[in-house]
């Protein structure tokens, strides 16, 4: 595991806040660029290898851990037996929205699939669902039946 420690808010302190625009520049313009047509996609597996880098324990580490990447507050919203419904929102959600026609929150969708498939032990995809209206991203999680 990186030494980042991802359950306790106080470990970032010593961070810099960074710039909205740095993070919109890195994020919606350069990745873009460099990965294409495919950067959703490839936005998506590396969420996944991120998660793999960073296993959390619970679903309390993984809402804190989008907190402290500063991805947008997560919320579970529903649960069944073989799906979790989150929703995603918060200012950086917001301004995403305003501010970009396209954006991808693939990225996100692929670290919630691995996280949760680290946490059920069972192969798991997540669905992307932009509410641009409410403001707010919707992830459906599901898995399959079977344990891997």
């Amino acid at each position: 595991m990186n030494n980042i420690q991802v359950n306790n808010e106080k470990d970032f302190t010593d961070y810099p806040n960074i710039p909205i625009f740095g993070y919109d520049l890195i994020r919606e313009v350069v990745l873009s660029d460099l990965l294409g047509k495919d950067s959703p996609q490839l936005l998506y597996w590396a969420g996944k290898s991120l998660a793999r880098k960073y296993p959390l324990q619970t679903i309390e580490e993984l809402i804190q851990f989008f907190h402290n990447a500063g991805w947008g507050d997560l919320h579970v919203h529903s649960e069944k037996k073989y799906e979790i419904d989150f929703h995603l929102t918060g200012e950086i959600i917001s301004h995403r929205f305003r501010t970009f026609e396209k954006c991808t929150f693939q990225l996100e969708a692929g670290f919630l699939a691995q996280q949760i498939q680290q946490l059920k032990n069972h192969i798991t995809e997540t669905f992307e669902q932009q509410k641009k209206r409410s403001q707010k991203v919707i992830f459906t999680v599901k898995w399959d039946k079977e344990s891997l």
